[in-house]
């Protein structure tokens, strides 16, 4: 009945039409026509639904940065500053391995050593106090979190250690181990990879021998190693990867800073911190520092542990060992049951090269020695049949 109405409706509207027209060319004045009534058409309104999270993610983790002065690192630095008005630029450092870090969906570093500002003064060991312009380049590099907990974390003082923090958060860098306030060592760091929510936390076990003020006791996670045949009490490191669980993390990453330099095997409290950290439900994946030379790759109860990453970057002499490295890369897939799970892991040997030019961080591949050592040092825990991958990409 409504489409005949409004067919009706239509002839009448023509018929007058017609005859106003009729009246218009015998000069009349025409009679008043009824405006057709418009139709309005109404869609109903669309609406996006947000995308789902991924089933799966890529985190890629790195070893030690320190800035060592007097030597081809910062002399390199300092002429690719003098280029481009940057002061120091450390960016180059970091061209052959960045497109291993951007890939990633999570790229977590570690910065041991505080800051200085941008004049100065600048210091390496044993007391470091290094160029800012670091953290440009690990910004540049595709880097989105740091670990900053180490026993070089007061080598400048709180003041030190609040201005690397501003220095990151300037940059965009996210970060977790040191502390400006008690409220910022209480909060859990959770960053939102596309929709699946990553824990990081970040202790050390110790200070050099420097004692956080008794005022700020909250400034650097620290859980004190009272020996390297011990294992040392974890109970603060559990509690804040239980936090960042509770605050919604789909992932937790523990760093750990321990325990004895320069040996490739781990030591005794190294397997008792992973033992007990993967252990736990809230931890995922160990990430390991300190030893700056790189430690076997090993798979506890289904998890993963990288016992040392060795020297990111680094400048020693003496120890060739110290300019090995590598980047692991895990891939976490989200299981039946909701939960994620680390159900690859690759690695990619590194080593840092140094000539005329300054300091470069390279891949290697077979038949560079410095791959060779690398792969032996990563597969003495049985890495290779847990199903590790070595690879140059």
């Amino acid at each position: 009945m409504a489409i005949q109405g409004h067919r009706r409706w239509a002839e009448r509207a023509v018929i007058a039409a017609m005859a106003a027209l009729s009246v218009a060319a015998c000069g009349s004045v025409p009679a008043t026509v009824p405006a057709p009534v418009p139709v309005v058409r109404t869609h109903p309104p669309t609406t996006t639904a947000a995308p789902p999270p991924p089933a799966a993610i890529t985190v890629v983790a790195t070893g030690d940065v320190l800035v060592h002065q007097r030597g081809p690192l910062v002399a390199g630095a300092a002429a690719a500053g003098r280029a481009n008005g940057t002061g120091f630029d450390f960016r180059p450092v970091f061209a052959d391995v960045a497109p291993l870090i951007t890939a990633a969906d999570l790229a977590v570093c570690h910065l041991e050593t505080p800051v200085a500002g941008p004049e100065g003064p600048f210091r390496g060991y044993p007391s470091f106090s290094v160029q800012p312009q670091i953290v440009d380049a690990l910004v540049a590099a595709g880097y989105d979190t740091c670990s900053t907990a180490s026993n070089h974390s007061l080598d400048t003082g709180f003041d030190g250690l609040v201005r690397t923090l501003d220095t990151l958060d300037a940059g965009g860098l996210r970060h977790t181990g040191t502390f400006r306030s008690e409220a910022e060592s209480r909060a859990p760091l959770v960053v939102d990879v596309g929709g699946v929510r990553v824990g990081h936390v970040s202790w050390t076990y110790g200070l050099n021998g420097v004692r956080e003020p008794a005022e700020r006791r909250w400034t650097v996670n620290d859980f004190a190693l009272t020996g390297l045949s011990t294992a040392p009490d974890l109970t603060a490191v559990l509690a804040d990867a239980t936090a960042a669980r509770a605050a919604g993390a789909d992932i937790v990453i523990a760093s750990v800073h321990c325990c004895t330099e320069y040996a490739h095997d781990p030591s005794p409290a190294q397997d008792a911190i992973a033992a007990t950290l993967l252990a736990s439900p809230d931890v995922d994946l160990v990430l390991g520092h300190h030893a700056h030379v790189v430690q076997p790759l090993e798979r506890i109860g289904g998890e993963w542990v990288a016992h040392g990453l060795g020297n990111h970057l680094a400048q020693r002499s003496g120890r060739v060992a110290t300019s090995d490295s590598v980047v692991v890369r895990f891939t976490f897939e989200r299981g039946a049951d909701g939960r994620f799970a680390a159900t690859l892991a690759e690695a990619v040997p590194t080593r840092i090269r140094t000539d005329g030019s300054g300091v470069a961080v390279v891949r290697t591949a077979p038949p560079d020695p410095a791959h060779a050592r690398v792969v032996e040092v990563l597969q003495r825990r049985g890495a290779a049949q847990a199903g590790l991958v070595i690879t140059d990409r």
